[in-house]
Formats: structure tokens, sequence, C-alpha cells
């Protein structure tokens, strides 16, 4: 009798430990739990790649756009019988997609979990996304949707709303960031910065300070106390190559590389072959390839300037069929092999000081140093050489365009600009600046949001006109000797959002056309 007891309880004992361990032993090991999500972030920090990566657009919401209106990339294409965004008929604009779906989506998802888990420094380097990202398509449109994302109805805030909110999370991100100096917590999920706090800290400076710029001439003393701020906090600024901010491409293809090598629908443009020969640039090789030959075995006519083997497509040009200029310069073949593209560099940074040295900002040093400092820091993270014979250059000018493929006068023009690379001291502050933002254009090839904001609000460089205008009163008339300020509102936020699109539409003065200057793109001299 005792033996059957001591069996019975060895059994019943048996019995309670395999009810106890039952989730534990029956757990699938390959499922992904809720508390393994927790181990090392995984659960906030798995969002941010796909975010950092979105920063960037595709085919018809760059390239096709403000690549072809800034001049950086042309295309030798004749989409939809020739007439589309590159010659100012709107066909294409998906931006905003990218940026709500895959970026303020997440990242409000984020912040909730993160605020939750008391992640702080997560939920400031969401809301940084955020900004990264809100800073871009507010360039295109103007009024967009931010401090009141995620309501209903989905209103939005007009630019000086916008922009305020912009510097006061801003200056929230980068307290706590100071406060976390040593943090390590985002080094899984960071393959920009390794998750260096500090690096992410100058990150945010740099963006202050490229607001600031952005806001000089609509707001000068908003502009001026934003601007003194970046430049004298003890975090600092983006200085070096090695503290450039560059967003992987997490094992894809550099998307021009497609479009380009894989596709034939973009090439170097016009402007940058006048541009870059004028000036004598060894940039032009890290760049663009040289011309080939077609199925004929003939290249394009070079005969002008036959040291350099390069062709560029006029922007808006006269395009009959995609073959006849496909053996235009290709962007450069070293883009096949690139893991990552510049978002923030530190000559854009040097630019910056130098416009706010002109501007009187404190905190700065000579324009002509921090000019000089940015071409050099250009030169060195293209890979170009020394910078030194280019700077001295005083005579060198963008040189006039002919496009070989056409006949006559077609698509050629004269070059606008007059300026020389070489510092003058005795210039005044408008040709000063414009050496400054023909520089910063010229540096910015690959992320031309910024270009075209430069463009926009100081008219520099003085970018040749589109050849073909189709703008009409659908989308927005632009003056033959115009361009294209802004993209209209999306269509699906005119239909299922249409009175928040109306208050959209008065907060930019005017009405919802390419037409239309954005409240930082304002009219007149620069000082």
């Amino acid at each position: 009798m005792k033996k059957i007891t001591y069996i019975c309880f060895v059994v019943l004992l048996a019995l309670s430990s395999c009810t106890e361990d039952f989730v534990e032993l029956n757990q699938n090991p390959n499922e992904v739990t809720d508390e393994s999500l927790k181990q090392d972030f995984n659960n906030v920090g798995a969002f941010f790649p796909p975010m950092l990566k979105n920063l960037f657009g595709h085919q018809i919401e760059h390239n096709l756009s403000h690549d072809s209106w800034v001049r950086h990339l042309a295309t030798p294409t004749p989409f939809t019988g020739g007439i589309n965004n590159t010659t100012y008929y709107i066909r294409w604009n998906t931006y905003w997609n990218r940026i709500y779906g895959q970026i303020m989506s997440p990242a409000t998802l984020v912040k909730k979990v993160a605020v939750a888990e008391d992640y702080p420094v997560f939920v400031e380097w969401a809301k940084l996304i955020q900004i990264l990202g809100a800073s871009r398509l507010t360039a295109y449109h103007g009024p967009i949707i931010f401090t009141k994302f995620g309501e209903e109805p989905a209103k939005y805030d007009s630019e000086p709303v916008l922009y305020n909110a912009f510097f006061t999370q801003l200056d929230e991100i980068q307290a706590v960031f100071a406060a976390n100096q040593d943090y390590t917590g985002l080094g899984k999920f960071d393959a920009s910065y390794e998750g260096s706090i500090p690096k992410w800290s100058k990150l945010v400076n740099s963006m202050r300070l490229r607001l600031a710029i952005r806001l000089s001439k609509v707001d000068p003393a908003l502009a001026k106390t934003q601007g003194e701020k970046a430049l004298s906090d003890p975090a600092g600024l983006i200085e070096s190559n090695e503290d450039n901010f560059l967003v992987s491409l997490y094992g894809d293809v550099f998307p021009p590389v497609t479009i380009s090598f894989g596709w034939g629908d973009t090439r170097m443009s016009a402007t940058m072959e006048s541009v870059l020969i004028g000036y004598d640039d060894p940039r032009i090789s890290k760049f663009f390839d040289p011309v080939t030959q077609n199925d004929l075995g003939e290249t394009p006519d070079i005969s002008d300037h036959p040291e350099y083997p390069y062709k560029g497509i006029r922007n808006g040009a006269e395009l009959v069929a995609k073959g006849d200029r496909l053996f235009y310069s290709n962007i450069s073949s070293d883009f096949k092999k690139v893991e990552n593209r510049r978002f923030f560099t530190a000559a854009e940074v040097q630019f910056l000081k130098a416009e706010a040295a002109l501007r009187g900002w404190a905190g700065t040093g000579s324009a002509r140093e921090h000019y000089e400092m940015g071409v050099n820091l250009s030169f060195a993270d293209w890979g170009a050489g020394s910078a030194d014979a280019y700077l001295a250059n005083d005579t060198g000018l963008p040189i006039d365009y002919n496009d070989p493929q056409a006949e006559g006068d077609v698509n050629d023009f004269v070059s606008r600009i007059t300026s020389t690379v070489a510092w003058d001291d005795a210039a005044d502050n408008e040709a000063k600046l414009e050496k400054i933002i023909t520089q910063k254009w010229i540096n910015g090839y690959t992320n031309s949001i910024e270009p075209w904001v430069d463009h926009r609000r100081t008219d520099y460089p003085k970018l040749p006109f589109n050849y073909k205008n189709d703008s009409n009163a659908d989308w927005g008339v632009i003056p033959a000797d115009g361009f294209l300020r802004r993209q209209v509102f999306v269509q699906s936020q005119r239909e299922n959002n249409a009175a928040s699109v109306a208050e959209a539409t008065s907060f930019l003065g005017g009405p919802d056309e390419i037409g239309t200057r954005l409240w930082w793109d304002v009219e007149g001299p620069n000082f």
C-alpha cells in the first residue's frame, strides 16, 4: 500500500511539473514572441532601417520630378507622349504616399511602444526620422499633415506652424540625446552612425541650420535665432566627411542605377555638361560615364569639347524616340558598387555656414573660408583630388549647349551663368551667394531636393529654362522664363480630405497649382 501511494505521488509530481512547464515545452523555438522582440529593442528598432531607406523616392517621385526640375539628370524617354512632369504637366505625384506610409505611420507606432517601454532615446530617434521625411515632403507641397497626424479629419499645418514644430521637436530631441551620449541601444539598427548618439546630435544641429537657412528670406529673425542656436550648440555640426549622414541601401541597388543602366530612362543633364565642363570640374568623371556608341557605331558630337567626352540632355527637351539619346552620358558606373546614398554632408554644412556668414549670423567665420572649405570637402568626398586649381579659376564659365540629335536650335541653350568659381572679396553679397549656391548645387548631386529648395528661394544657379513647357490650366501655368515652384496636393487627399485641402490651399496664399510659391520662396533680392 505504501509502495502504491509513493508511485501515485511521483506521478502526480511529474504531472504537476509538466503542467507548470507546458507553455515553455510546447513553444515553437522558431516563433517570434513578444518577449523575444523586446530583447535588444527589436520591438522598436526593427522599424528604423525601412523608415530611413524610404527618405528617398524612386523614378517617378524623384528622378522624373526634382532631379529634372533642378537640372541634375534628364530623361531620354518621351513618357506619355512627351508630356509629363519634366515638361511641367503633372503625371506622377506619389512621394506623399511614401512619406506617410513608410515613415510617418511606423514612426508614430514606434513612439507609442517606446513611450510604454520607457525607451526615451528611441522616441526621439523616431521623431527625428519623421522630421527628416516631413522636411523633404513640405519642400514639395508646402502645407502638410504633421502636428495633427493620426487625427480625424487629418488637418494640415501651415508652413509657419510646421517649421516652428520642427524647431521645437529638434529642441526636445537634442535634450534627450545630450543626456544620453553614451547610450548604445540604437547600434543594432543604425547603419549610418552605428548607434553613435554624438553623431546623431551633429545631424540634429545640421538639420536645424538647413531649415533656418531655408527660412532666411521669409522670416529673417526666426532664421537667425535658430541658425545661431545650431552654430553654438556644444554637440557641434557635421564638419568632416567621416560624419556625413549616409543612408544605407540595405543591400539593394542604388535606384538611379536601375533607372539608368536597367531601364535606360535617365542620363546626364545638359546643365551638368555645361557647368562641369565650363568650370573644368574633375568631379564630372565621378558623376558620369563618357558617351558610348549607338547601334550604328556612332558617338554623339562633342567637337566643342573633345577633351571632355560627355554629353547631356536638356531638361524639358523635345524628344522623339528614346533611342535617339541613349548613347549620351550615363551616371557613373561606380554607382553600381555603392552601398549608401548621401543625405547630409560636411560640404553642405560649410556652404550653409558661408551663407550664414553673409547674413551676419553669429558663430560663423569668413564666408570665403567656408565656401572654399565646402569645395575642398566636396572634392574629397567624391574622390576628385585637389581643389586648389579649381578654386583659383577666375575665368572659366559654363558653356553653351548644343543638342547634336536635334535639328537647328531645338533643345539648345545659351548659359545664363556668368559667375566663375574663384572667390571675389570685392563682389557684393548677391554675387557671393551665387557662387555658394552654384557649388552647393553641384555637391548636391544624387540628393537633389535641397538644391531644388535653394534654386527656388535664391534663383541660383541661373539654370536654363525648359525648352518644352506643357503647363496649362489643369495644374497651373509656368511662364516660358519661369520654373515649377511646387507639387500640387495629391489627388487622394483632394477627393477624400477635401475640407482640409481647401484649408491648406488657403495657407498657400495662392491656388493649389505648380506655379504657386511656397512660404519661404520669396520673390526678389536675397539681401
